[in-house]
């Protein structure tokens, strides 16, 4: 018997309107834009001239002081001391796309100047996510001395302290929250260290990688230009790991998509011409177009797959590594939706979950590398709650969680910590280690975790409208500007419009294409024009629109790049329709 949990509604919510009008009207006469754009700027917490100067034109000049971040000139004197001494130095890294980006800049970086350096990736499966003690003993086995950890390494004191008896040193170069201690490393770079003032927190794993190149590049008085060069990589990991596009983010993704753009990569082009895109790219092409092929070598064989291609010198050898993606990535499709269509038949074959604040489902045959996406998809397609997808790795159980808006689901595992092997992540993601014993125990004490602190707002998927504007505010030069917003991303979401009594005019102007996705020329009263749309996944709405119904939208305002031609487009993400 199965049973309809829920269908996700969208609530729309309009976000607070900026009172103060003198404030829009003189940004807006300073920048000479429409009182509309002036408004989206306040909301985003830019009032002057030369703070819009800065949100518009960000500078590589901006980045902080990497010796501002705690720990980093031990960093810098030991990785010398090793150039110096002629020591293996080996750069490792785990095995998703921060993971394997931050390996590949530093790897590729420091072959600039010194030879003696190789990388490592370890397995998912075998080693399991971080330092492993298979790793250690390969660095111990083959000569290094010192062992650069990146996006990975915040807690493994036990790994450190065996590192030690091989007489082998560790810098870690982390970025997921730490405990209470840090392990008894030669130098710890991690922003959110309690210690640490750094000015910025929010950096990704290849970013704090990058920050200690940067410091090294100072310290030995070598040009910045050839690391800068590799800023499509942290742009690549800064879009992967969904942190936010604010300050410091902002200026490395700004100036990395432009090296996507302007200067691929031989990898980074084998992808895009895999592909088959050949538009500019934004952050959501690195999201849903790059990132998922570089994670697929990770998730379905070997990480140092994904490396190998990001650090390819020829089109011939990026190709034939991009070819092996492909397939690793075709393979994680038809996996990722076999075991998404078994997790909702589990969620909807029992009652109980209907009454729950968080979704945990088992099951001991699933891969361990589709998991995440698993958790993800569950959340944002079918059951809006914090989520964690668990199967058997090697003996125990492993878990990946995800989380919706506002809700801080490591902490939540956290209090779970006494039923754990192991845990790390971050406030929207994590994952953890369990012995099986422990599953039944740890799904109802996670429930209580979640019931305990989640409020009902949380619960609710929502989308949060800028403005409510007509389409006759709708002109090129809105969208030009609106461009010169990106890169977009958490903390600087594109700006969603709402426009009501809006209707198609005849019923042959909207008609589904691909799966359930919805083309249509929309106009409103007044408007003498109409303004195509495409709604992904809204397909069921058609026979609601016909005959001139009145019905309502929001969306994102893009510009259209189709054979040659750029042309106004609105992406809608939700309809309401009255029919």
């Amino acid at each position: 018997m199965y049973v309809c949990l829920l269908f996700l509604i969208m609530k729309w919510t309009l976000k607070p309107q900026q009172t103060n009008e003198l404030l829009i009207k003189r940004l807006s006469a300073e920048l000479n834009v429409s009182m509309l754009v002036a408004s989206l700027l306040v909301n985003r917490g830019i009032k002057t001239f030369n703070e819009a100067k800065i949100f518009f034109r960000p500078q590589l000049t901006m980045l902080h002081d990497p010796f501002l971040m705690k720990d980093m000139d031990k960093a810098v004197v030991r990785l010398n001391e090793a150039i110096n001494n002629k020591e293996k130095v080996l750069i490792y890294g785990d095995y998703d796309v921060d993971g394997t980006t931050a390996v590949s800049l530093v790897y590729m970086f420091l072959k600039n100047f010194y030879s003696e350096v190789d990388f490592y990736i370890p397995d998912r499966y075998s080693e399991g996510y971080g330092i492993s003690f298979k790793g250690i003993d390969f660095a111990s086995e083959n000569g290094f001395t010192l062992i650069v950890a990146l996006d990975c390494g915040i807690k493994s004191f036990d790994k450190v302290e065996y590192a030690k008896t091989k007489g082998i040193d560790f810098i870690i170069c982390d970025h997921h929250r730490p405990d209470n201690t840090i392990p008894n490393a030669s130098a710890v770079l991690d922003p959110k260290r309690e210690d640490c003032t750094y000015p910025y927190d929010e950096l990704p794993g290849c970013a704090i990688g990058f920050k200690f190149m940067q410091a090294f590049a100072l310290s030995n008085k070598y040009s910045t230009d050839i690391l800068y060069s590799y800023l499509d990589l942290v742009a690549i990991a800064i879009a992967a790991d969904i942190v936010p596009i604010t300050g410091e983010n902002r200026i490395l993704a700004y100036y990395g998509l432009k090296l996507l753009n302007d200067q691929k990569r031989p990898g980074i082009q084998a992808i895009i011409e895999k592909s088959g895109v050949s538009r500019q790219l934004n952050v959501t092409d690195v999201v849903f177009m790059i990132a998922p092929r570089i994670n697929a070598a990770g998730r379905m064989k070997s990480g140092k797959d994904a490396v190998k291609l990001l650090i390819a010198a020829t089109k011939e050898e990026a190709l034939e590594h991009s070819g092996t993606l492909e397939s690793h990535n075709r393979d994680r499709k038809d996996m990722d939706k076999t075991t998404t269509d078994q997790a909702i038949e589990i969620i909807n074959g029992n009652s109980s979950y209907v009454s729950r604040k968080s979704t945990v489902v088992y099951h001991p045959d699933w891969h361990k590398g589709v998991i995440g996406i698993v958790a993800s998809r569950l959340i944002d397609k079918h059951f809006y709650r914090p989520t964690i997808v668990l199967t058997n790795s090697n003996g125990k159980v492993a878990g990946s969680a995800r989380s919706v808006k506002d809700f801080d689901v490591y902490s939540a595992i956290e209090k779970c910590s006494d039923l754990l092997e192991q845990f790390g992540g971050h406030m929207y993601a994590a994952g953890l280690t369990l012995s099986p014993e422990n599953v039944e125990a740890f799904i109802e004490k996670f429930e209580e975790a979640v019931s305990s602190s989640i409020q009902p707002y949380m619960l609710e998927k929502e989308i949060e409208i800028d403005a409510e504007i007509t389409f006759s505010e709708i002109t090129d030069s809105m969208l030009r500007i609106i461009k010169q917003f990106e890169p977009f991303g958490p903390g600087n979401l594109a700006p969603m419009f709402a426009t009501h009594h809006v209707f198609v005019q005849d019923n042959y102007r909207a008609r589904i294409v691909g799966t359930n996705h919805l083309k249509l020329s929309v106009t409103q009263k007044g408007f003498k024009n109409e303004l195509a749309a495409i709604a992904f996944n809204l397909g069921e709405n058609l026979s609601k629109i016909s005959g001139r119904n009145p019905f309502s939208i929001c969306y994102h305002i893009e510009e259209n790049d189709f054979n040659n031609q750029k042309t106004i487009q609105l992406n809608v993400k939700d309809m309401i329709c009255s029919a």
